[in-house]
């Protein structure tokens, strides 16, 4: 029997329970390639003798998840489950588990660095200088800025708190929030009245390019889109649109529909990018994997596979 840790990175300092498996004759694998696994790769360090799987982004498939004869139990180092087939996970009885706090304030606070990137202009005037340009850059203050939050969950919340803190002005759109501390409005009324927009929702077929050329044509004439969230969230190819049209400013971007990213918007200044690390926060990170390695040895337990 054995436990993968299929994650990019994990520290197995963190894994406090590794006794426990160790006693009970479960042996523990590390993803060997340092970097996100294709389907290919997962199905062949899963085995067939593998009964708890400590999970990253990569692709757990159908397909993936009925190679896996011995898996039952499978606890993603984060947030979102939308890697998972969940369906497929139910009807072949395999617990899936997430940890969806500890990400929260890394998250808001990379979103924050993004939003101020945009506004003051940072990765254009660094680019600018290695290339021997010294010139400063125009940039606006947050302060005056109304900034719109697609999705007020865990996330949402903690970065309408930050952004309240450097008096930016908040309005958010999410029908299952019933009652909020701002304005709480349709999408299509956020995008006009945003400056900046924000996403923080998970990706589901329901969210699939919920920001598209119809709402980014909404937007301001100069304003900007962060994405911190999914990939999947945003139109790419309307996006690209928008700014190469200059109706858009700016966007920021820490995840795409295909990973790792190789698309035009990498060639435009106007996009700052980053490489799907909005849970990289050291403390944060450590807390994930405690998390994540505490509830899959509770699980394996209670399904009576850890004696």
């Amino acid at each position: 029997m054995q436990v993968l840790i299929s994650t990019s990175s994990f520290n197995l300092d963190n894994f406090a329970q590794l006794s426990d498996l160790k006693k009970a004759g479960v042996e523990v694998k590390l993803n060997p390639f340092a970097a996100r696994l294709t389907e290919e790769q997962v199905i062949d360090l899963l085995g067939t003798d593998t009964i708890g799987l400590i999970a990253g982004l990569e692709p757990l498939t159908q397909n993936v998840l009925k190679s896996a004869k011995s898996l039952k139990v499978i606890a993603r180092v984060g947030t979102g489950l939308d890697s998972v087939d969940l369906v497929a996970a139910k009807e072949l009885g395999i617990t899936v588990l997430n940890t969806p706090d500890a990400p929260t304030k890394a998250v808001a606070e990379l979103t924050i660095a993004h939003i101020l990137g945009l506004l003051r202009n940072v990765s254009q005037a660094d680019r600018q200088v290695r290339v021997g340009v010294w010139k400063g850059l125009m940039g606006s203050l947050l302060e005056t800025k109304t900034v719109g939050i697609v999705g007020f969950g865990r996330i949402g919340k903690r970065v309408a708190t930050l952004l309240s803190a450097f008096g930016a002005s908040v309005i958010i759109s999410d029908a299952q929030v019933e009652q909020s501390d701002y304005p709480n409005i349709e999408l299509d009324e956020l995008c006009i009245k945003s400056d900046i927009l924000s996403l923080h929702l998970p990706y589901n077929e329901a969210t699939h390019h919920i920001i598209n050329e119809k709402n980014l044509n909404l937007m301001k004439k100069g304003s900007y889109i962060v994405n911190i969230s999914r990939g999947g969230l945003v139109d790419e190819t309307a996006l690209l649109a928008a700014l190469k049209s200059g109706h858009l400013a700016g966007a920021a971007l820490d995840c795409f529909e295909q990973e790792p990213y190789e698309g035009e918007l990498r060639n435009l200044e106007t996009v700052q990018i980053t490489a799907h690390m909005g849970s990289y926060a050291r403390e944060t990170r450590d807390l994930m994997e405690q998390e994540a390695s505490r509830l899959l040895v509770n699980a394996l337990h209670e399904k009576n596979l850890l004696k």
